[in-house]
C-alpha cells in the first residue's frame, strides 16, 4: 500500500515550524537520528507523568506499573523482530550494544566458548560504521586475535570471492553492517552466514540502518547477535536493542556489574541473574524503552514492507536526478537491487561542507561529513561526501527540492 507521507508527517510536530527564515524543513538526515511522531513523545512524558519508579525493585504499585510497561515494550520489539522476550537486551544506544559484545567477550574466561586469543580471528568489512569497527580492532589488541576485512568493490559493495580465506578456521566472530550508512548498499547475509557457521564463528549485524526500514526476521536472517538504536527508528534517544540467541547469551559474560543483574552476592563473589537482566545493571533508560515500544507499534502500524518499498521509489527519484547533474558523483550502487534509502555525493569542484550549507539555506537538511565511516572514505579516495537519507515522512517533493537545490549550489559557487 502506498504511503501518504504528508498525513504521516502531520503525526510528527516538528515538520509544523519553519527552518532558516520561512522555509518548510526538508528532512534528510534520518540516517543519523529521526524524528518523533508525537505518539512516541507523548508514551514517554505519561511514564514521567504517572508510572514513574525503578523497575524489578519495589513492591508498591508504581514500581509494579513501571516494570510491566517497561517488560512490555520489551515484548514488543521481540514480536517485532520475530523473537524471545528474554533475547532481548535493553542499552542505552547501538553503540553500547556492539561494545557490550566485544568487551563481555574479552571477559570470556578460557574455555568458554567466546575466548579469544592468539590464532583467532575477527572479520568485519571496509563499509563499517566506526561504532561496530573501533570496538573489534580494541578486542584484537587487547586478546591477541587477528583483524580481517571484506574489501568494497568499485559497485560500493562487498566482494565475497576470497570468502574462504576471510573467514578461516581460526575465525570467530564476524562483524558486519546490514546496510551501509553511506553507501545505502544492503550486504548479502546468506554466504556470510553459512561460512561462519561452518567454521564455528558467530555473526554479529549491525542493523542500525535497517530495522527501522525494512521488515527483519532474526531467525530468518540466520545471524547470531544483532543491534539497532531506538533514535533511528521514530523512538526516543538514549535507548538501545542487542538481540542475541538466548544459548548465546546465556554463555556469554556481564559487561556491567551493580544491581539488577545479580542472583547472589557475598563479600568475596556474586552469581548473575538470568539473561536478559544479567546485561541490564542499574536502573535503566526505562521512559526511553516505553518511548521505543510506542515507536515500534507505530512503524508495525504503516508496515515495514510499505515504508521500504516507500523509500527505494524515492531512491529512484533521487538518484536519476543528480544522475542528471554534471559534475555529481554518487557513491555505491546506482540501482535499486539490495539498496537501501541512503545516497551519498560530492559536487565537483565544491566541498561537501559548502554544499550542506548552501542546502541548509533552503531549509534541507542532510549530513556532510565522514558519516564515522573513515576506511571507507578513505577508499572512496575522498574525505567528506554529502548524505541524504530518506524515511516514511518524506515525499517526492522533498526529493525534488534537494535536487534543485544541488543545482542551485553548483550555480552559487560556480558563479563566484
Amino acid at each position: 500500500m502506498p504511503l501518504k507521507a504528508a498525513l504521516i508527517r502531520r503525526d510528527f510536530p516538528i515538520f509544523d515550524r519553519k527552518i532558516r527564515g520561512d522555509n518548510r524543513l526538508v528532512y534528510l538526515d534520518s540516517g543519523a537520528t529521526s524524528q518523533k511522531p508525537n505518539i512516541v513523545i507523548d508514551a514517554e512524558a505519561d511514564f514521567y507523568r504517572n508510572n514513574n519508579s525503578a523497575v524489578h525493585r519495589g513492591a508498591h504499585q508504581l514500581a509494579e506499573e513501571a516494570t510491566e510497561a517497561y517488560e512490555g515494550a520489551r515484548l514488543i520489539v521481540a514480536k517485532f523482530l520475530a523473537a524471545d522476550g528474554d533475547e532481548i537486551v535493553f542499552t542505552k544506544s547501538a553503540t553500547e550494544s556492539l561494545n557490550l559484545l566485544a568487551y563481555a567477550m574479552g571477559n570470556a574466561p578460557a574455555g568458554n566458548r567466546f575466548h579469544l586469543g592468539k590464532g583467532d580471528g575477527i572479520v568485519v568489512t571496509e563499509m563499517e560504521h566506526h561504532a561496530n569497527l573501533i570496538p573489534w580492532q580494541q578486542l584484537g589488541k587487547r586478546t591477541g586475535a587477528s583483524l580481517s576485512w571484506f574489501k568494497v568493490n568499485t559497485d560500493g559493495r562487498l566482494d565475497l570471492s576470497d570468502i574462504n580465506s576471510v573467514i578461516t578456521e581460526g575465525t570467530k566472530v564476524i562483524a558486519l553492517t546490514h546496510q551501509s550508512n553511506v553507501l545505502g548498499t544492503i550486504n548479502p547475509l546468506e554466504a556470510i552466514v553459512a561460512r561462519a557457521h561452518e567454521v564455528g564463528a558467530v555473526v554479529v549485524l549491525d542493523a542500525c540502518q535497517s530495522v527501522p526500514h525494512m521488515k527483519i526476521n532474526v531467525g530468518a536472517l540466520g545471524v547470531d547477535f544483532l543491534a539497532f538504536s531506538g533514535h533511528k527508528s521514530v523512538g526516543p534517544t538514549g535507548v538501545g536493542v542487542l538481540w542475541g540467541r538466548k544459548e548465546l547469551l546465556d554463555e556469554l559474560p556481564p559487561f556491567l556489574f551493580g544491581g539488577s543483574m545479580i542472583e547472589n552476592v557475598t563479600m568475596t563473589d556474586a552469581t548473575w541473574a538470568p539473561v536478559p537482566r544479567k546485561f541490564e545493571a542499574g536502573v535503566p533508560n526505562m521512559a526511553q524503552v516505553v518511548g521505543l515500544g510506542a515507536a515500534i507499534e507505530y512503524l508495525e502500524k504503516i508496515g515495514l514492507e510499505n515504508i521500504h518499498e516507500h523509500e527505494v521509489s524515492l531512491v529512484s527519484r533521487l538518484l536519476n536526478g543528480l544522475q542528471s547533474i554534471d559534475g555529481v558523483k554518487i557513491f555505491g550502487p546506482q540501482d535499486l537491487n539490495m539498496r537501501g534509502g541512503v545516497v551519498a555525493f560530492a559536487v565537483e569542484g565544491i566541498h561537501p561542507h559548502d554544499v550542506g550549507q548552501y542546502l541548509d539555506s533552503l531549509g534541507i537538511a542532510v549530513r556532510t561529513g565522514h558519516h564515522c565511516a573513515w576506511p571507507l572514505n578513505k577508499k572512496l579516495s575522498v574525505t567528506a561526501t554529502v548524505r541524504a537519507s530518506v524515511y516514511l515522512y518524506n515525499d517526492e517533493a522533498d526529493i525534488d527540492a534537494l535536487i534543485q537545490g544541488v543545482q542551485g549550489a553548483k550555480k552559487y559557487f560556480g558563479d563566484r
